[in-house]
Parts: C-alpha cells; sequence; structure tokens
C-alpha cells in the first residue's frame, strides 16, 4: 500500500511540476516531447551549422515541402527561430499554444495583420532574434523550389541582419509531404528517415530575391549530390515492375512484337546468360548497340545492364567514320546488331557485330528454364543477389551516350546509374507516370532523351512502352497510338508538326501529355496541336551531358498545384527536384539578376562523370560543380527558365551579339506554305565577315516569295537592322542538315553555309543596306 501512495505521490508531484512548467516556461514544456518523440521518428544531421551565428539577429530561409518543417528546424537548431506563420492554421487553442510557445510571429490573410508581422519580425530581428520564413509561401506539390514573396526583404530592410539560407532534405515521401498526390492519409515509405539539415553561408540582408532563391537551391542540389545513393538501381526497379505486370503487355513495337511483363523478364534473363557464355569476356565493360526503338533494343539494353556492363547506344543516322570514332573512343570490342535493320543501313564497324538474329540458336533449353525459374519463382531480393544488382554503386556507369556532334566529332557522355535514376524519379515528381500509361518510343536510344525516359522511365515506373523506329512516319505513330491507346508522347517541334498534319484525332484520343524538347516550340504549334488533339503540350529541356532532363513544365493533366504556378508557356519549365541552375555573365562570370539573359550553369546529381578520355574537355565543361551549357538564357522571378539561344548560336556583328534562333522564329513564319506545312524551311548561320566580324547566312529550302519581300517581313517584325542579313545572305538549299535526333545538325549548316556563300557573294554584288 505504501508503495501505490509512493508512487502516485511521485505522479502528482510530476503532473504539478510540467503544470507549472507549462505555465512558467512554455517552450521547455514543449520541447521536452519534442526531444523524446522526434529522435524516435527521425535521425538528424546538420550540415554547415557554423554558418548560423551564435548571436544577434538573422534571418534563416528554408525550402517547403511538409507540414512539419518548422518544428524539424526547431529541433534540429540550437537556437529559438521565430517563425512569421500563416496564423489561420494556428486558430486551434493548442495550436496556438504551440506557437506561442516559440514566440511565433502569426500572420493573417489581411493587410493590416500582414504589415504588424512584417514589423514584428523586423523589431525581432533587430533584438537579435532568428526570424524563420518559408519564402515560397506555401508548401511545395512537387518538391521544387517555387518563386519567392516579397515577404523576405521587406522583414529584413532596415536592419543588419544577414539573410542564412537552408535547405532541409529527406522530408519527401514522408506522410507530411505531398508525394503520391496526398498529404497525411497513405503509408509512410521509410520509417526513422534521415533528415539532413544544410545551412550555407550567410547573404546580405540587401540579397535579392532571385540570389537568395539560387542559393537556397543550390544546397538542394548539394543534398540530392550527397545523397544520390539513395537513388534505386533501375535494373532492380525493372524487375519488380515486370513481376506486378505479369501477365499484361508491358512493351510492343511497329515491327508486330509483343510481349507481356514476364516474358520481358526471361527473355531479358536469357539473353544476359547466353551473352556472359557465349560472347563476352569477364573484363568485357563497354558494349555496342546498334538497334532502333523497339522490344529488341529494350531487351538488350536492360540485359546489359543487368549484367552490369555499360552499354553504348550507337547513332545509325551518320557515317561509318564517325561510328567507328565512337567504338575506338571507349575501346568497343562487340556490336549487338540484328540482320534485318544492319541490311536497311550503310556502316562498317571495327568491332566484331555480333547478329542476335543469329544467337537464338544458341539459347539453350537449360537457358531458358532458368530464366523462367528466376523470372517467376525466385524472390526479388534473392534475384538481386544472384545477378549481382546489390554490388552496383550509384556511380558506376550504366551507359554511354554520344553526343549528337552538331558542333563537332561526338563526345562519349559517361552516365551513371545514379544520373539516370535521378531522371526516372523527378519524372515520376514531376509527370506521374505509372501503371495506367502508355509511352509512344520514337526517339532513338542513341538519344539521352530516348534512352533515359522512353526506355529507362517506362520499363522502371510501369507504364508500357510502345516503340517505333521512324519518328517521322506519322501515319504509324497514329496507328500505333491507336492500337495502343498511348498516354504520354515525347517528341521534337519538327516531328509534331508532321502529326498535326497527317494524325487523325481519333488516333491520339487518349493522349494525356506531350512534353517537347530540342528546339523551341513555335507558339502557333501549340495552338494547332491542341486544337485538332485537345492536348496542350509542354516544353521541357535537357542536354545529354545532363542525363538528360533539367527541367520540365509540368503538363496540365498531371498538375497537383491548385495555387502554384507549375507552367509557364515560353519557358521550359522549373528545375526538376534536386537540381539547381544559375545564370552568369559569359565575359565576367557574375550572376545575373532575374530576366537578364546569360549562360546557363546547372549542377545536381544529374551532371554526368564525364567526357569519355577527355579529361581536358570535361574541366572545361564542368566548372566546380556546376555543367557549364552553352546555352543562353534567363530565369524569371518564379524560378522558370528561358532559353533564348545557344553562344554558339549568337553571332557578333559589328559588337553587338545577334541571335540566330530569334531571326530564325519569324523567318520560319514568312517562308511558311501554309498550315499543313510541316517542313522545317530555314537555318540561320554565319561566315566570317573582314569588316562586322560575322555575317548572317539564311539557308533556305526552295520558295517562290521574293527575298526582298522577306527582308521587309522582318523589319515590319521589329528585328532591328543589324537582325537583317543582307539580300546576298539568303542562299537556296535542296534540304536543312538535320541529325537523326530531329535537331538541327549546326555543323554541317555552318560548313554548307560557307562552301555555298563565298560563291554567291563573288557573283551577286551587295547593294543593300543589311547587317547595317
Amino acid at each position: 500500500m505504501n508503495g501505490w501512495l509512493i508512487a502516485l505521490a511521485i505522479l502528482a508531484i510530476v503532473v504539478v511540476g510540467l503544470v507549472v512548467l507549462a505555465i512558467i516556461s512554455p517552450r521547455r514544456f514543449v520541447r521536452l516531447p519534442f526531444q523524446i518523440l522526434l529522435p524516435i521518428l527521425y535521425r538528424r544531421k546538420i550540415v554547415g551549422l557554423e554558418n548560423l551565428p551564435t548571436t544577434g539577429g538573422c534571418a534563416v530561409i528554408s525550402n517547403h515541402v511538409s507540414w512539419i518543417d518548422g518544428i524539424l528546424i526547431l529541433w534540429m537548431l540550437p537556437r529559438n527561430v521565430r517563425f512569421i506563420v500563416d496564423g489561420g492554421n494556428f486558430t486551434h487553442p493548442i495550436a496556438t499554444y504551440l506557437g506561442n510557445a516559440f514566440d511565433t510571429i502569426f500572420m493573417m490573410s489581411n493587410v493590416k495583420s500582414i504589415g504588424r508581422a512584417l514589423k514584428a519580425g523586423r523589431q525581432a530581428l533587430n533584438d537579435g532574434d532568428v526570424v524563420g520564413l518559408f519564402p515560397e509561401g506555401t508548401l511545395s506539390r512537387t518538391g521544387q523550389l517555387q518563386g519567392f514573396r516579397p515577404g523576405l526583404s521587406k522583414v529584413v530592410k532596415g536592419t543588419e541582419a544577414p539573410i542564412v539560407p537552408m535547405w532541409m532534405d529527406g522530408m519527401w515521401g514522408s506522410i507530411f509531404s505531398f508525394s503520391g498526390g496526398k498529404f497525411f492519409f497513405k503509408w509512410p515509405k521509410q520509417f526513422r528517415r534521415t533528415l539532413t539539415l544544410y545551412i550555407g553561408e550567410p547573404l546580405p540582408n540587401d540579397t535579392p530575391l532571385e540570389i537568395c532563391r539560387t542559393r537556397v537551391q543550390a544546397l538542394g542540389a548539394q543534398a540530392t549530390i550527397e545523397h544520390r545513393s539513395i537513388f534505386p538501381v533501375l535494373a532492380k526497379r525493372m524487375i519488380r515492375v515486370c513481376r506486378r505486370r505479369g501477365s499484361g503487355m508491358q512493351a510492343a513495337d511497329s515491327m508486330g512484337t509483343e510481349v507481356t511483363g514476364r516474358e520481358m523478364l526471361i527473355r531479358i534473363l536469357a539473353l544476359r546468360r547466353t551473352l556472359r557464355r557465349e560472347i563476352f569476356s569477364d573484363d568485357e565493360k563497354y558494349v555496342g548497340v546498334l538497334l532502333p526503338p523497339s522490344v529488341g533494343g529494350v531487351i538488350v539494353n536492360i540485359a546489359l545492364a543487368m549484367d552490369r556492363r555499360i552499354s553504348a547506344n550507337l547513332n545509325y543516322t551518320v557515317s561509318s567514320d564517325v561510328v567507328n570514332h565512337c567504338i575506338k573512343e571507349v575501346g568497343i570490342k562487340h556490336v549487338l546488331t540484328s540482320e534485318r535493320f544492319l541490311s536497311k543501313i550503310d556502316l562498317q564497324m571495327d568491332a566484331e557485330v555480333v547478329l542476335l538474329d543469329s544467337l537464338k540458336d544458341k539459347v539453350t533449353k537449360l537457358d531458358k528454364a532458368l530464366a523462367f525459374i528466376q523470372a517467376t519463382l525466385v524472390p526479388a531480393w534473392l534475384l538481386d543477389r544472384v545477378l549481382g544488382l546489390n554490388k552496383i554503386k550509384a556511380d558506376d556507369l550504366l551507359t554511354i551516350i554520344f553526343t549528337s556532334g552538331s558542333t563537332g566529332m561526338p563526345k562519349g557522355v559517361l552516365l551513371s546509374n545514379a544520373n539516370i535514376s535521378h531522371n526516372v524519379d523527378a519524372i515520376e515528381r514531376a509527370v506521374k507516370l505509372d501503371m495506367d500509361d502508355t509511352i509512344l518510343g520514337i526517339l532513338p536510344f542513341f538519344h539521352s532523351f530516348g534512352y533515359s525516359v522512353t526506355l529507362w522511365a517506362a520499363m522502371a515506373l510501369g507504364p508500357r512502352g510502345v516503340y517505333h523506329f521512324n519518328p517521322l512516319d506519322s501515319k504509324q505513330v497514329g496507328k500505333l497510338a491507336e492500337k495502343y491507346g498511348v498516354t504520354v508522347l515525347l517528341a521534337t517541334p519538327t516531328f509534331l508538326r508532321g502529326y498535326v498534319r497527317r494524325v487523325t484525332p481519333e488516333q491520339f484520343s487518349k493522349l494525356d501529355v506531350v512534353v517537347v524538347g530540342a528546339e523551341k516550340m513555335p507558339a502557333e504549334l501549340f495552338d494547332a496541336f491542341e486544337k485538332k488533339f485537345g492536348v496542350r503540350p509542354v516544353e521541357g529541356y535537357g542536354t545529354t551531358e545532363l542525363s538528360p532532363l533539367v527541367s520540365v513544365n509540368i503538363p496540365p493533366s498531371r498538375s497537383s498545384a491548385l495555387y502554384q504556378a507549375d507552367r509557364i508557356e515560353g519557358s521550359v519549365g522549373r528545375p526538376l527536384p534536386g537540381i539547381s541552375t544559375r545564370i552568369v555573365s559569359p565575359d565576367s562570370g557574375d550572376e545575373l539578376m532575374a530576366g537578364e539573359d546569360g549562360m546557363l550553369l546547372v549542377t545536381g546529381p544529374n551532371v554526368m562523370c564525364g567526357y569519355a578520355n577527355q579529361e581536358e574537355m570535361t574541366g572545361k565543361a564542368i566548372q566546380q560543380g556546376w555543367y557549364v551549357t552553352g546555352d543562353i538564357a534567363n530565369v524569371d522571378d518564379q524560378g522558370f527558365i528561358h532559353i533564348t539561344g545557344r553562344l554558339s548560336r549568337f553571332s557578333k556583328i559589328g559588337g553587338e551579339m545577334v541571335p540566330h534562333v530569334r531571326i530564325e522564329e519569324e523567318l520560319a513564319k514568312l517562308f511558311s506554305e501554309g498550315e499543313d506545312d510541316d517542313l522545317l524551311r530555314v537555318c540561320v548561320s554565319a561566315v566570317p565577315d573582314p569588316k562586322k566580324g560575322e555575317r548572317l547566312i539564311v539557308l533556305h529550302l526552295p520558295t517562290a516569295k521574293d527575298i526582298d519581300e522577306i527582308r521587309k517581313g522582318l523589319s515590319a517584325a521589329g528585328l532591328p537592322n543589324l537582325f537583317i542579313p543582307g539580300r546576298d545572305g539568303f542562299v537556296e538549299v535542296e534540304a536543312i542538315p538535320m541529325l537523326g535526333t530531329g535537331k538541327l545538325d549546326l555543323k554541317a549548316a555552318k560548313d554548307l553555309a560557307a562552301e555555298l556563300a563565298v560563291g554567291k557573294q563573288t557573283q551577286t554584288p551587295t547593294s543593300d543596306d543589311g547587317d547595317e
């Protein structure tokens, strides 16, 4: 009995003590359960704590992806943070008590309350407090950093308090984030997840908002790079997708091949085993692949990945000299192809050609039996170990993609598992591909977009993949889209022109997402495509060296942001999660403000491992972790990227930078033959000029239109006289040089311009005033 009394007395003392603590020191009272509960749920790590001032006022700013970001920051930092928050979320007495415990500054959605909150924040900074803001003003629905609102500048104005950028990493995927398209009501993907708070160097309080934003974004990129090992091994993901798909169709192509998920996995495992025994030596790393977008091409690439070899998809639209340059660059011994495909192209390769048609005869009954058992009976986790997939590291190379060679001989871009896996993860967040989707794969696998998205994103995220080898074959594209109910199309504006002309609305009736890249999308093409098919395309941006995706506008049908701008037409979207961009002056390297054109730099886990055997060139392309894209762009105040041209697509005429793309846009309208015209009719290049530095050259298809009228049209469109080529600068050609990827062949265009323009200039006097 005495023991019970003693226990009750102790309990009473504890209760009274807690009540007293709750009254006289709410902050300690609230921190107590946080200190007990949060370490059970999360592991914490802080990077850059030395950057947080130990005394005096400062404003801390962070990204915002979860409902409890503020609580977590309070738990992780040694100093109390007075957050400025939306008072509408703290109307309940308990919530109000919790907020008051940390001297939270509440702000209601009216002008007077906002003014009082900003004034209170400013006073807190002058009093030496730490004031916290989430400058996006709302929770991110994709993990992408939104635009910063002006409240930050107003709070720090008139104070001496520095701005400390921070990034909270690890909360995306929790029940408190919008991952999966909803808050709270979902199973958490991970228990006791590791949270890392990155703290950047303090910034002066007069730092422009856009610079503050890039500093926060750069911390996010740093976090993702350092945690790149969390991105799943794609071959592992593919095994699980095939298991889930089972007897349902997983892939098909225009050659009549259809495979279920189970059949695909069996074929991959059987091919892997046969290649190991019949073809490859143990030390053979790089393997050439010469196949069009097809079921066979998918199976070969994934079989190589499951054998931990590095695929090198070769460009079959270039000359033998170029292909052999690529083969020699990385020491390819074997090239996998098919007799049917090889007979259609004229290539002589300096490597042993393996015809997959004849290799079928070497697949034994044992190979097939073991592949069936592995694909259907062996648990996925055990199969990972049998195949050695558990040994794959984030930085292990997955593929080598050769650049298009649009400005010179192709370079071998080394891409790791983490590079491609990050892109797949970013696509899952932004476009939300799932097993209900069907992707039309028309981009070749030697194109980084085709390899990363139509191959790996399709096979690792679960959509069905439907493949065709010729993206310009509009009739076949339409038939495939109708037959298989295609929902996702990835293309270039050049390809879309053909589809608008030749594909019927019924054939694209299931189409839900259209993403275009590689070249600027003309405004009238947006309207024409939407008018005919009811789907408005969105633009994205990337380069081979960036695996390739950097940014994308969120397709309207996949948007989950009711009150957030997630697409701006004319832009190429915001950087995908984990990627940071910066615009700098090409001359001084100084970072530029919102809306100012300069060189686009990119950093993140998508940055290539380097160029194969090109250390010096790699050093020029990647500077202190930032890839120098060569593209001229600006970033607006909402964080959307606007590409205005390539540095190589500017001419310096009379000391002024003249953009080729801007001139091409107007010329395309003037040379157009009507709504049904889907040809690329014009390309702007330049040749050296002894007086002005360079002279503009316009390569154009045959036309009956008067060149003088064309030049007047450029003037009427508002182009400066300097932007208007001279009459002798217009050169008629039979075809505009194009690459197999649908992009302009800039090197061939420049060579052609130099060859033809010189001859024309000697024949035609220059009596006009163009280029003045």
